[in-house]
Order: C-alpha cells, then sequence, then structure tokens
C-alpha cells in the first residue's frame, strides 16, 4: 500500500517556524524519526519512509502555500496513488494551539492552502490532520498571526504536539482513517 502524505507550509527561512509552516514541521519530524532527508524534486521537497509494509510519500510542496494543490496532483499522478490515501497536514486557527483533529473530509474553512487543493482535486474527499496553532490575534491580523513565529511557551510544546500528529499519520497509513479519528480526536 501506497500513501501521500502533504504537510503544508512555505519555503524560505523567514516562514521555518511559523504556525503557517505546521505541516512541514510535522512532516520533518516524521523524516527524523525515520533517518531520512528530503531532496529538493519536482514541485516539492521528498523523501519516502517505510512503515509496517506501507510506502509513505512525503511532501513538501515547493509552491506556497496558496499553490499547494499543484504540487499534490503532480505527486498523486507521478506516484500513481489514489486520492483515497492521501493525507493533507495543515495549520488550524479554528482548533486551539496543540489540538490535532483529522477528518476524512471538509471545507477550506477559508484556508487558500486547502481550497487550492479543493479546486485541483475537483473536491473536499480527501482526508486531512488539521493542526491547532489557535487564534490570539487582533481583528483583521489573521494573516500576521499564521505568518508569525511561535511563542516560545509554544515552542516548549511543540515536539509532544508534533510527535502525536506522526503518531495519528502513522495510524491512519496502517489502521485507517476511521479507527485513527476514534483513537485520537479529541
Amino acid at each position: 500500500m501506497k500513501y501521500l502524505i502533504a504537510g503544508l507550509g512555505n519555503i524560505g527561512p523567514e516562514y521555518e517556524l511559523t504556525r503557517h509552516n505546521a505541516g512541514f514541521l510535522v512532516l520533518d519530524q516524521l523524516a527524523d524519526m525515520h533517518k531520512t532527508d528530503f531532496t529538493t524534486e519536482r514541485l516539492a521537497s521528498y523523501t519516502e519512509i517505510r512503515h509496517k509494509g506501507r510506502s509513505i510519500h512525503l511532501i513538501k510542496p515547493t509552491t506556497y502555500m496558496n499553490l499547494s494543490g499543484k504540487a499534490i496532483a503532480y505527486w498523486l499522478q507521478e506516484l500513481k496513488i489514489s486520492k483515497e490515501n492521501l493525507l493533507v497536514v495543515v495549520d488550524e486557527i479554528a482548533l486551539p494551539f496543540g489540538s490535532l483533529r483529522m477528518r476524512g473530509k471538509g471545507s477550506s474553512a477559508g484556508h487558500n492552502g486547502l481550497k487550492n487543493i479543493e479546486e485541483l482535486l475537483n473536491g473536499q474527499d480527501y482526508a486531512r490532520l488539521r493542526v491547532g496553532v489557535g487564534d490570539n490575534y487582533a481583528k483583521g491580523r489573521q494573516v500576521d498571526y499564521v505568518l508569525s513565529n511561535f511563542s516560545q511557551e509554544e515552542f516548549k510544546q511543540l515536539p509532544e504536539i508534533i510527535g502525536r500528529a506522526n503518531e495519528m499519520i502513522l495510524s491512519y497509513c496502517t489502521a485507517g482513517l476511521g479507527p485513527t479519528m476514534s483513537k485520537y480526536n479529541s
């Protein structure tokens, strides 16, 4: 079985530890756990890991957040992976910091990366793991908030949160969507 896990974020050192790069941070730790490195490929940084007989292909789109769908559509086709085996890891302001929620489908909820994926995959029927980054911003300052770095207190908590996210990803690839949602969604 083959899976495509796409962690969303923006490339460049100025975005590295921002809330909007939660997807990149999760996949970076997953690759580190499996002692593999990302290489720059077409439209994405790419690596592959193996877990319990599964081939798990990890991508971090290099298209910037708002064009994430372009990279995901390309890699699904390139690797001949069906949309049913796609999981998108994305930041979510509607969830409290540290919350993790997996869903089999859903709206973009105003997230431009998800909007682009919906557009290019013709629908909302793909799994996503939302990483809660909270909503501690003033009215009209949402973009500044997601493009700012995690606070020092949040940064201390990130390894544990990212570790739980990676447990959920591996569970998704081995146990499936339903059992993973039952076990991990709070």
